[in-house]
């Protein structure tokens, strides 16, 4: 079954050339494409991933995030922006975004990240990942409720922070692919979150990682 993606983008000729690359390759649809937050919001076709702009035209894409997300729960939206400044990527990862790309990024990792995000993964560019690791380090530590965690699901969620994907997971601790999925999704349940994204930010605000 092919993922079906959505694009929320107000540059015609890059949106149309990221759906032709979804249409023309097996395994993905595009399953529509919007040049803003509120023309999408109007949409009632579910679709697996959305990959969101931040520059939009009203609504921002950061602005949509929440919006989108109660729109359509099951959906994980991925961040695919021209920014890669702190501020941005700071305020995404906390409105929920499920992954952060630049739109120079190769279309075949473009075509990855939503395999990973569709699977359940948190796919950033090394940089972006490193950037949200240092910024989340600054913040102050809270009631931490990640002592609940097991051994094992703490050491997960420290390879998660580092934006490993699950395939990476499973292959650096020597266990099964369903395995990794079975633990994160124990992590989700006992640390109240819903997607990796999430569980990151709490995770650092904790002083896990």
């Amino acid at each position: 079954m092919s993922i079906k993606v959505t694009i929320i983008e107000d540059h015609v000729e890059f949106r149309k050339s990221i759906c032709y690359i979804l249409n023309s390759t097996e395994g993905f649809i595009c399953s529509g494409e919007f040049d803003s937050v509120e023309s999408a919001l109007k949409c009632e076709d579910e679709s697996d991933v959305i990959l969101l702009d931040i520059n939009l035209p009203g609504i921002s894409g950061i602005e949509g995030l929440p919006l989108l997300k109660k729109k359509f729960p099951d959906a994980k939206i991925i961040i695919l922006t021209v920014f890669d400044d702190d501020k941005r990527v700071f305020h995404s990862i906390l409105a929920g975004a499920d992954g952060y790309l630049l739109k120079k990024t190769q279309p075949i990792r473009i075509l990855q990240a939503i395999e990973d995000a569709a699977e359940g993964g948190s796919p950033m560019t090394p940089v972006i990942a490193k950037q949200a690791l240092n910024l989340f380090k600054n913040y102050v530590p809270q009631k931490n409720e990640t002592n609940c965690l097991s051994i094992r699901e703490k050491e997960i969620l420290s390879l998660i922070v580092t934006g490993l994907s699950n395939d990476e997971i499973s292959e650096k601790l020597f266990i099964s692919l369903q395995t990794v999925r079975n633990h994160i999704r124990n992590i989700y349940q006992k640390l109240q979150v819903h997607s990796k994204s999430q569980a990151v930010v709490k995770a650092i605000k904790e002083g896990v990682v």
